[in-house]
């Protein structure tokens, strides 16, 4: 079985309502991390940057506009299948990307054939991957409170 999916989509990273350019950028989904999509923004200069959020944001921003906090996802036309603004923040620093809906559709196509949206649970193992991370995180904060305390 195919473990992952990517492809590559052009987006307008938009600097200012007068600034735009086109930037190449990596979808990526893989079954070890089922619930999850990684896009990969190649902006020039930079080295590249990696965002990782839900797949299911990705699929509802393309429809309505979604997210809350760090990354927000909507359509620049609710009405129809347009394009979709994609909205990432750090603290005070925002970035905002366009991007066709269609090819955003086809690359969350292909994932669904890969892990059906809703059976993302039915993956072997990834419960328990999910668990052994889990209690690593845990270990390593109770580790650091030791630590300052």
């Amino acid at each position: 079985m195919r473990e992952s999916v990517q492809a590559e989509v052009m987006m307008s990273f938009l600097v200012s309502e007068e600034l735009s350019f086109r930037i190449p950028v990596e979808l990526r989904y893989d079954t070890r991390d089922p619930y999850a999509v990684r896009l990969t923004f190649h902006l020039p200069g930079d080295a590249p940057v990696t965002w990782a959020f839900g797949r299911e944001l990705l699929l509802d921003g393309i429809n309505k506009p979604c997210g809350d906090g760090d990354v927000r996802i909507a359509p620049t036309e609710p009405e129809e299948l347009s394009d979709v603004h994609i909205r990432l923040q750090v603290g005070g620093d925002r970035a905002l990307f366009r991007a066709g809906a269609a090819p955003l559709v086809a690359f969350l196509d292909r994932t669904d054939r890969l892990v059906p949206l809703g059976q993302e649970r039915d993956l072997g193992g990834f419960e328990e991957h999910l668990d052994e991370a889990l209690g690593k995180i845990l270990a390593e904060s109770r580790q650091n409170e030791q630590n300052a305390g």
